[in-house]
């Protein structure tokens, strides 16, 4: 049979990736990523990382660890204050959200610019909250630190975007698709030793900084808790705290996982985390931890108030989604993880209804809406941290009812 010359030209594109694709599952053999074995499952749980038992909490399992921590939080602070009648708590819970943690951030210069903002007892943070959250912990006092990270960067300042036949190898046969040693490299220079110090500092005081990633051997929500880690004067310590920031920043497959070693019975595990926002996309205190109940007997409960920012919107966004794998995929997850974040603050408004602590929450309306060209864009980020900022200095963006939360605004 004669092949005729336009065949051959159709089938040439075929023969080309079909040779790429070859050559991809050589390399792949030779270009395997290595790590040791993760902990046995069963162990997980109690391995105290750094030789701390407090290190991290696993908000699935019994409460128990983490009321003890707040007993022992609230004896911290008795004791910072002579043993005076405690005030008022402000909880702060701040959530992922990519490029869209610039609200958050300048929220928290807003807040500071209307002389409003409270010092929080506890903050919390998943993958961009996450970065926020050492400095809304520490105050005003890193403001100009925290504008700098989510306004003084350049997209490739925060991760490295492959060439287009790498990162079709990379989406094949990579763990991820971006480099985040640039994103590393910004942790390291603001979480140095001077900020564990004074994060030390405000644990002894009786204050909680909480941070979420994802073990993924196991998949589970983990819950680090940064003061104990900064307090223990481990040599290892700021080493971990950067790599918690670094893993709970680490969206799943486009992003590398982040690997944590571990000793167990003479042996040295390594475990896999990745974005908090993979289990939970904003938290507070788990439901199982009821604070009215522990303060049951007390003639007059503390008044608290829970702040949660949520770094996204609240409305649907429609558009014409292709129809492609890749993006079919892609806004079935966006989809998913939008569901997910607003399960997650109606489940901290319960909560805390249950046991009488006031909610307050605030996330980016339908006015924004500046164009965004790539991820991490600029001046996307800097008109959202401005709008952001003007929502914390108005303080018009809290809403007090989680029924706001759940209304979809039409497009």
């Amino acid at each position: 049979m004669t092949v005729q010359p336009d065949a051959v030209q159709r089938f040439r594109p075929l023969r080309r990736a079909a040779a790429l694709l070859m050559a991809a599952l050589l390399l792949n053999g030779c270009a395997s990523y290595i790590r040791l074995d993760a902990p046995p499952a069963a162990a997980t749980e109690e391995i105290p990382v750094l030789g701390l038992p407090n290190a991290r909490f696993w908000l699935d399992a019994s409460p128990e660890p983490l009321i003890r921590e707040g007993q022992m939080m609230a004896a911290r602070e008795a004791a910072a204050h002579g043993g005076r009648p405690p005030g008022a708590q402000n909880f702060l819970a701040l959530s992922g959200g990519g490029d869209n943690g610039a609200f958050g951030a300048g929220m928290m210069l807003g807040w500071t610019a209307a002389g409003t903002r409270p010092e929080f007892s506890m903050v919390t943070g998943i993958s961009a909250g996450a970065l926020i959250a050492p400095f809304a912990f520490l105050g005003p006092a890193y403001d100009a630190a925290l504008r700098d990270v989510f306004t003084g960067q350049r997209a490739q300042d925060i991760l490295l975007l492959p060439r287009q036949a790498m990162a079709i190898f990379s989406l094949f046969f990579g763990e991820a698709i971006a480099d985040t040693s640039p994103l590393s490299r910004l942790i390291a220079r603001h979480a140095n030793e001077e900020m564990l110090a004074a994060i030390a500092a405000e644990y002894a005081k009786g204050r909680l900084l909480l941070i979420g990633t994802t073990n993924l051997d196991v998949q589970r929500p983990v819950v680090w808790n940064i003061g104990a880690i900064a307090a223990s004067g481990h040599p290892d310590a700021l080493g971990l705290f950067r790599r918690i920031l670094l893993a709970s920043a680490s969206i799943p497959g486009a992003f590398p996982p982040v690997l944590v070693e571990v000793q167990h019975q003479g042996r040295v595990f390594q475990e896999m985390h990745v974005d908090g926002g993979a289990t939970m996309q904003v938290f507070l205190y788990p439901p199982s931890v009821n604070l009215r109940g522990e303060e049951r007997g007390l003639r007059a409960p503390r008044p608290r108030t829970a702040h949660v920012i949520r770094n996204g919107r609240v409305d649907v966004e429609a558009s014409n989604t292709p129809r492609g794998i890749l993006s079919i995929t892609r806004r079935s997850a966006a989809t998913l993880l939008h569901f997910s974040g607003l399960g997650d603050i109606s489940r901290i408004h319960l909560t805390t209804q249950r046991d009488g602590v006031a909610f307050r929450v605030a996330y980016i309306g339908r006015e924004f809406d500046h164009p965004r060209r790539e991820p991490f864009d600029p001046a996307y980020m800097r008109a959202l941290f401005d709008y952001g900022f003007e929502r914390g200095r108005l303080g018009d963006a809290w809403r007090r009812e989680p029924s706001t939360v759940g209304v979809m605004d039409a497009p």
